[in-house]
């Protein structure tokens, strides 16, 4: 009798481990437990565990990070242990052995299909899980652009207020000291500070907040150095929490919370426009026009901060899974693509910081969070859309980690007729002088 201390030698992991291997291009970098007991790979590798046949199903119909992704989300697919060095054990080995993308041709999917018939997987396509985005219409048509950042963001301030800290600040935050001495909320309000202390603010300065989230940085640009903000989002959950805090603060003369699309802005001459990590919802096509947009709503010397994350030439969304379940039509590029395209419409960038590192220590915070209070997060949103969210952190983490995704800050501004900008160039050191007080 087959126990789970007694595994099969000669089974559906062995037969998955040989198509695994050859469509790698090399040995299998993790251990394989099937559906039935089987077990094959290395002893001391990170164990990955297929439940059902519904994944190798998956796998045919959608090859690749997908069809893998919606394994894992189902919970078809696992890993046995912690996930996030499962995942960092995984890649190391496919970096050192020079394992690729699986590539299968034309002439092999006759072999692949009889191996999947001998294994019980073939069938009809399953359905997309229904954590999956499914958008309709023109890319970064208005319609679509609101569907998909409610897909992420309307998902419930419930659940990002669990996830979050006290600021509700959903970007990377800003690490000051060591691990042990900062907490999240101390690493947002130090973004936050660094952010108006580059912006330049004083009491009754005009702010533009575009894409302001849940109002971390306009409650605390309107809290602490008495700007005037005018905060806009395309999520209809985030400007009512938003206009909620604004009420509760007492801040109604301060902050107007305008749920709407950035094209729609119609304002002009504000001191300071702010985007934090929204620009990478804006699209390849469309973000000259976005960068437009930013020169033409703020007043000569007026300065600009574009928080965006970056990736490599070869890579420009955000991955697969990213694309499908998080971020859908997102778009990054490296960081001086990003540097041009604000310089083309006309604004002079001043500054540019790179947070990589510290974007690692936020989504490890987060989460921490995810993992600690997991049985909270299940019934707000149930399991599946958990495992979402736990692949998502982990994945990005690491992707931060490896350098394969960054996250900038650009300073820029609008510089006057005869080429003034209004900064002398030794301010700088004043803006990180201040954290190191507080």
């Amino acid at each position: 009798m087959t126990t789970a201390r007694t595994p099969i030698r000669h089974g559906a992991a062995q037969r998955l481990a040989g198509l695994a291997e050859e469509a790698l291009g090399g040995p299998l970098p993790v251990r394989l437990r099937a559906w039935d007991g089987s077990e094959t790979g290395p002893a001391d590798a990170p164990v990955v565990v297929v439940r059902s046949r519904r994944a190798l199903r998956r796998l045919l119909w959608q090859p690749g990070e997908l069809g893998l992704a919606q394994a894992y989300v189902t919970g078809e697919i696992d890993v046995e242990g912690d996930l996030a060095q499962g995942l960092r054990a995984m890649w190391a080995a496919m970096r050192e052995r020079g394992l690729h993308a699986p590539r299968f041709s034309a002439a092999d999917w006759p072999r692949l299909v009889a191996e999947a018939v001998r294994l019980g997987a073939v069938g009809p396509r399953l359905s997309a899980p229904v954590s999956q985005a499914r958008l309709r219409g023109g890319l970064h048509s208005k319609a679509r652009d609101r569907a998909a950042i409610s897909h992420h963001y309307d998902l419930s301030n419930d659940f990002y207020r669990l996830l979050l800290d006290e600021t509700m600040a959903y970007s990377c935050g800003y690490w000051t000291g060591a691990e042990s001495g900062v907490s999240p909320a101390d690493a947002q309000r130090a973004k936050l500070e660094l952010i108006c202390r580059k912006l330049d603010l004083a009491p009754g300065a005009r702010l533009l907040d575009i894409g302001c989230g849940w109002g971390s940085l306009t409650l605390y640009a309107a809290q602490e150095h008495k700007a005037q903000v005018t905060a806009v989002t395309l999520a209809r959950e985030q400007a009512a929490y938003v206009r909620e805090r604004v009420r509760e603060r007492q801040l109604e003369d301060r902050v107007e919370v305008v749920c709407q699309d950035y094209r729609d802005i119609t304002g002009s001459a504000f001191d300071a426009v702010a985007t934090v990590e929204m620009g990478e919802h804006v699209g390849d096509d469309e973000y000259p026009a976005f960068a437009a947009a930013l020169h033409r709503l703020v007043r000569p010397r007026g300065r600009v901060l574009v928080q965006q994350m970056s990736r490599g030439a070869t890579a420009p969304g955000g991955g697969a899974f990213i694309e499908a379940y998080i971020a859908p039509d997102m778009h990054m590029r490296p960081m001086g693509e990003t540097v041009g395209l604000l310089e083309a419409a006309g604004l002079e960038v001043r500054s540019v910081e790179s947070l990589r590192e510290h974007y690692v220590r936020t989504i490890d915070a987060w989460h921490r969070t995810l993992e600690d209070r997991w049985a909270e997060f299940v019934g707000l949103v149930g399991e599946e859309t958990a495992r979402v969210w736990r692949l998502y952190l982990v994945g990005g983490a690491l992707a931060f980690q490896e350098r394969r995704m960054g996250v900038d800050q650009f300073l820029a501004v609008r510089p006057g007729a005869t080429g003034d900008s209004g900064l002398t160039g030794a301010e700088a050191g004043g803006w990180y002088r201040h954290l190191a007080e507080r």
